[in-house]
């Protein structure tokens, strides 16, 4: 199975201490969102976990530990964008994060890295020129340390328009001129411009519309075939593998303006307040009479098919 890290939150930015306890004693237990009653424990075992996802920010607090994590398959999507601390306050620098991104492959391989440029939204600031030429540069300087970067366009959710009020969709055109222009600056670095739920209207530009972190992405990575079980998507147009995330909402520091996995930066504050890094749980703890629900693992991996045979 897959287990991962970053749909609720950016667990290697702000837990990376709480995640090394978690590997170091086998398991973590997890809440469901919508159901607070009911946990899970999940086996961070690699005989069942086959890869773990990353999705993060800001790798930097975890290469200290990639050694450690070497005994796990891994898979990480890095998101580096044109914005500032206009947009996102507790991000580092870009040309800081792009440091940390080129040691990161170093380590774990070129297959094993994906680069993230979204959510893109446009506004006086942010133009289409200026998505433009910022990507042009960050390829320039990623170049060789990964061979896809995911784009996708903001979502207007709920959670996005009571944090950043005056964001407006992208129109289709604008969403053309963009991925038109990745796909051709993309080609000339040997980067793959994947798109993350839009459908397939950039597919004749040049644009792979065929998911981000898809079966295929996980076998390169790991270097096997992967039996993986049908299983509904969160999201009708998404063709990902989502699987297990071991993360919780309303904890990441980053306080992104176009960010859909806190509902207020209060909440924010109130768990990062109660986090307590020797926990089983990433906020909170286990309380008496609660029932933990032991997940059902196994490993997707087809050891008959080694992509290196």
């Amino acid at each position: 199975m897959i287990i991962n890290t970053g749909m609720r939150t950016d667990i290697p930015a702000f837990y990376s201490e709480w995640f090394m306890n978690r590997i170091r004693e086998g398991y973590v237990l997890v809440r469901n969102p919508y159901r607070q009653d009911w946990i899970t424990r999940y086996e961070l075992n690699p005989d069942v976990v086959d890869c773990i996802a990353f999705c993060t920010k800001n790798p930097a607090p975890m290469l200290k530990h990639i050694d450690e994590l070497q005994r796990f398959n891994q898979y990480w999507f890095v998101t580096i964008t044109p914005y500032g601390k206009d947009v996102e306050p507790n991000v580092p620098s870009k040309e800081q994060v792009m440091q940390d991104f080129i040691a990161l492959s170093k380590n774990v391989g070129v297959n094993c890295i994906g680069w993230r440029y979204d959510p893109i939204f446009i506004d006086s600031t942010y133009t289409i020129e200026r998505h433009i030429s910022d990507f042009q540069n960050m390829c320039n300087t990623l170049s060789g340390y990964t061979r896809v970067c995911v784009i996708s366009f903001i979502d207007l959710y709920e959670k996005v328009l009571r944090n950043f009020p005056q964001v407006r969709t992208v129109t289709p055109q604008e969403r053309i001129a963009i991925g038109k222009a990745f796909a051709e600056i993309g080609q000339r670095y040997g980067i793959t411009i994947k798109s993350c739920a839009e459908g397939n209207d950039l597919a004749k530009y040049g644009v792979d519309c065929n998911g981000c972190m898809t079966k295929e992405t996980f076998e390169a990575a790991i270097g096997y075939s992967l039996n993986i079980p049908k299983k509904k998507s969160q999201r009708t147009e998404c063709s990902c593998v989502l699987g297990t995330d071991i993360g919780a909402y309303d904890t990441c520091g980053h306080f992104c303006r176009y960010c859909y996995a806190n509902s207020n930066r209060e909440n924010v504050i109130r768990n990062n307040r109660i986090h307590n890094p020797s926990s089983q749980f990433i906020v909170g703890e286990l309380h008496e009479g609660e029932v933990i629900h032991q997940a059902k693992q196994i490993s997707w991996i087809d050891g008959q098919l080694s992509f290196f045979e």
